[in-house]
């Protein structure tokens, strides 16, 4: 069973003597990995952000979750990628996903294809990336993607590879994660492109055991190993764990026992957490979480009890 390690995900901050402190201070907690995420909000754009902070951290890891496929052309952010892998020296997790967020497209003006063709792209996008870091030039001719003896620089040695990171909550898009990553991290369906009243719906144990059973089916069949990743939904360090999640579960109009029972929602004292995460690894094989930027602080101690475990 692989050990345990520990993300954050960061995406803002007042000043770029902040942004560092930020990144630094993820360092010093113990976390393996900060990440950005990609949407057109208040927020910072991911490669800049993530180039910023690798010039002044020394160990942790770093990478996007997730870039939008649809945002960039493969070709450029194959060449980002390298090139922030490159500088960093290997430290760079590339999270990337087929796009979701509805109002990025809305905001953008780009297509908002049905959730079928944007995998497609995303699994030429791949194919392509991987391609160039392989070794150029690169011809490649699909339906999404065309290029004609491309190239990409710098040249990565395998030991500094982006490491990919594809998460989901559809069966195709975990089975293209299960065939391509390092990382699948096991997540909602949210195929509506928003996060809505139905949510609650794509987060039960229930549906959870069905992801995870149909993404190890896929490894399998493609003779592979991947860490599995739970990035969290909320992630609350309390002394009174009955109080708070009665609460919770007022406040969006569900039954205490239903939401105690939701994968991606960790609360309670440090011991209580600890217990919930050591279980759900046990149920789901979830051994690499994530937490927010707002939580990082008070999920430290359980960072420093868990971590290589």
């Amino acid at each position: 069973m692989p050990a345990f390690r520990f993300g954050v995900q960061l995406n803002a901050a007042s000043s770029g003597r902040d942004w560092i402190q930020l990144t630094r201070r993820a360092e010093e907690l113990g976390f393996s990995t900060f990440m950005v995420p990609d949407h057109f909000d208040s927020q910072l754009s991911p490669i800049s952000a993530l180039a910023y902070a690798a010039a002044t951290t020394n160990m942790i890891n770093l990478g996007p979750l997730v870039m939008s496929n649809d945002y960039r052309h493969p070709l450029v952010l194959a060449r980002e990628a390298a090139t922030l892998a490159s500088l960093s020296g290997g430290r760079l997790e590339l999270g990337i996903g087929a796009g979701w967020m509805k109002s990025d497209y809305e905001q953008s003006g780009l297509l908002f294809d049905p959730p079928g063709r944007r995998i497609s792209r995303l699994v030429e996008s791949i194919e392509v990336m991987k391609a160039l870091w392989d070794g150029g030039p690169v011809d490649y001719q699909g339906e999404f993607y065309s290029l004609a003896a491309a190239t990409s620089y710098p040249e990565v040695p395998l030991s500094e590879r982006p490491r990919l990171t594809i998460g989901g909550g559809g069966r195709r898009v975990l089975d293209v994660a299960a065939r391509y990553a390092d990382v699948v991290g096991i997540n909602p369906n949210l195929a509506a492109g928003k996060i809505g009243t139905d949510l609650l719906e794509e987060v039960t144990p229930d549906k959870f055991d069905e992801r995870v059973a149909h993404v190890k089916e896929s490894l399998d069949k493609y003779g592979r190993a991947a860490e599995l990743q739970c990035l969290t939904f909320m992630s609350a360090v309390v002394d009174d764990s009955k109080g708070w999640i009665e609460s919770m579960s007022t406040a969006v109009g569900v039954d205490p026992d239903v939401a105690s029972a939701v994968p991606i929602i960790l609360y309670g004292s440090i011991e209580q957490i600890i217990d919930q995460i050591e279980r759900r690894r046990e149920r789901y094989g979830f051994s690499y979480w994530v937490v927010h930027q707002h939580e990082m602080e008070s999920f430290a101690p359980v960072v420093g009890a868990l971590t290589g475990r």
